[in-house]
């Protein structure tokens, strides 16, 4: 047995996951927390993409939207993050070999790195095309990578329910 395998058989096993897990009201009451966050993340990174994008917002400064919205974004990740271990904990030897939980782990992964790529390059030069109505090339690069990634996260999440080993 890997170590991994082991570990995720553990916290599986802990009567903490198996409280969540045994629960009639725990799992579907983080699960609804989790989709909560996941959409207040999501909508409002999708504001600031579509503004990204050219397609709203226009008339609103890039970095002006961004101070307004980051912080209900940081919220919803929060929210997200927390009861996605919870609920991964209930269900960790399962989603160990589950390829859509694979498949959003590296999706998630590569959501993380593009805003990381976006801030310490473009975003940067933010007050030179700050108010500009068609935003650079990797702006809007960016901008549809996150709507495609978080798309895949959200159909790999879901799917995480459906698919069994």
């Amino acid at each position: 047995m890997s170590p991994l395998l082991h570990f995720c058989t553990w916290l599986y096993s802990t009567p903490f996951g198996t409280a969540i897990r045994e629960s009639d009201y725990a799992f579907p009451i983080i699960e609804t927390i989790h989709t909560l966050g996941i959409t207040l993340l999501v909508g409002t990174i999708s504001v600031i993409d579509l503004r990204l994008l050219g397609l709203t917002l226009r008339h609103v400064s890039v970095s002006k939207l961004y101070r307004q919205i980051i912080p209900w974004t940081w919220g919803g990740f929060v929210v997200m993050f927390i009861s996605g271990v919870l609920l991964f904990i209930s269900e960790a030897k399962d989603n160990y070999g589950n390829p859509a939980f694979r498949i959003k782990l590296i999706l998630l992964f590569l959501v993380g790195l593009n805003p990381l790529i976006f801030h310490t390059t473009t975003f940067r030069e933010v007050h030179t095309w700050d108010l500009a109505k068609i935003t650079p090339v990797r702006a809007r690069l960016a901008a549809v990578f996150s709507l495609c990634l978080w798309g895949g996260i959200i159909v790999a999440g879901r799917i995480i329910a459906y698919s069994h080993n």
